[in-house]
């Protein structure tokens, strides 16, 4: 099995089970990604099941009048191109009949632990990802059947549907839960990866985004079979080398296969507002860059980890965001050196621009 490490490929060798005379199945290590369905939305039907079968969107306060954005949305209310990260503005024009609500993090949250709870207890090796997602390592004969416990267990526990994706690395059982979503089980190995996978666009692929495969369009490109056919030494002066070679690995199919049953540690603390008036002055701006900072600064005091970086994140009227972050020269919980930290990372942007969004995150040493 491969394993990216150190920047480059290496092979690991995992020892299998002894499989008696006459077993159907040969035991191996197998990469499964369970995945909730709809989560939010789907926490939200069972808390007011008159709601099922109508379009349901999740977001910010639940007003699509004011800011704020698409958190999850029932399959109904995919069906009108209703995405996360969509602004509810957006969302009530494509779907105006939808019920509207807000995000209940707290009830999440509790729904969540008890899904992985859930999930641990077979004993397994699972690494939560977050509200609604976990990769474990299983050694089994027959990992469809393995999954469909997994489905059958969460569901006596919490009344959800969850997609499990099957594949021989994390990549390929990430992108296999889309196959099999909602409520199923997909295998992706290497064995149907090109089946699978060929004729699609670049950025079917996780890490592989709109722009960059508009780079690739225009070098030729657009299957994920060219991709992986292309040459690596020019993939890599046209996207660096780094992420060159690796959209070009990404292609092939390849990923880790390690899963870390470590428990799930939050890798930064942040803080967001969405303002219903544009800021057009520059002081209104800095001002609540400093606000959110002292926020974020009580979250980092509360996490009990000091922060190593900074970020900032800008979202200009109508809808262009950009971020940076800065290194902070030793680790830190004062909120006077996060506040500081920010405002300087905010001295990075453009002045003159309306701003309809700020952030500030705090990221933790890994």
């Amino acid at each position: 099995m491969e394993r990216w490490s150190g920047g480059r490929w290496i092979v690991v060798i995992r020892p299998t089970l002894s499989v008696p005379c006459g077993t159907l199945w040969a035991v191996a290590w197998w990469v499964l990604h369970v995945d909730l369905d709809q989560f939010l939305a789907a926490v939200e039907l069972l808390r007011r099941p008159e709601l099922r079968g109508k379009p349901v969107i999740v977001g910010g306060q639940g007003d699509p009048t004011q800011r704020g954005v698409v958190s999850t949305a029932s399959y109904e209310a995919r069906e009108f191109g209703v995405r996360s990260g969509m602004p509810l503005r957006t969302a009530a024009k494509r779907c105006p009949d939808a019920v509207f609500l807000p995000v209940d993090a707290d009830v999440y949250n509790a729904v969540s632990q008890r899904v992985m709870d859930t999930v641990r207890e077979f004993g397994v090796p699972v690494e939560v990802l977050g509200w609604d997602e976990a990769y474990l390592g299983v050694e089994t004969g027959d990992p469809e059947a393995f999954a469909a416990e997994i489905q059958r267990a969460v569901r006596e526990a919490t009344e959800l549907d969850c997609s499990v994706g099957i594949g021989d690395n994390r990549l390929r059982a990430k992108l296999a839960t889309d196959f099999g979503k909602p409520a199923g089980v997909y295998r992706l190995t290497r064995e149907n990866w090109y089946e699978v996978m060929a004729d699609l666009p670049p950025d079917a692929l996780l890490g592989v985004g709109g722009k960059t495969t508009k780079k690739l369009a225009a070098l030729g490109i657009t299957t994920v079979r060219e991709l992986a056919a292309a040459d690596r030494n020019a993939l890599a002066e046209r996207f660096g080398p780094t992420m060159g070679p690796w959209i070009w690995y990404l292609a092939q199919g390849r990923g880790e296969t390690e899963v870390s049953a470590t428990p799930y540690v939050a890798r930064s603390r942040g803080r967001e507002m969405t303002f219903q008036q544009n800021l057009t002055e520059w002081a209104d701006v800095e001002r609540e860059i400093a606000v959110l900072a002292r926020r974020v600064a009580d979250d980092v005091a509360e996490e009990g980890r000091p922060a190593a970086r900074v970020v900032v994140k800008v979202r200009f009227a109508p809808f262009e965001t950009e971020s940076h972050g800065v290194t902070l020269p030793a680790l830190t919980s004062d909120p006077a050196d996060i506040e500081q930290a920010a405002l300087g990372v905010l001295g990075r942007f453009e002045p003159s621009r309306a701003v309809r969004l700020l952030g500030v995150r705090a990221e933790f040493e890994r």
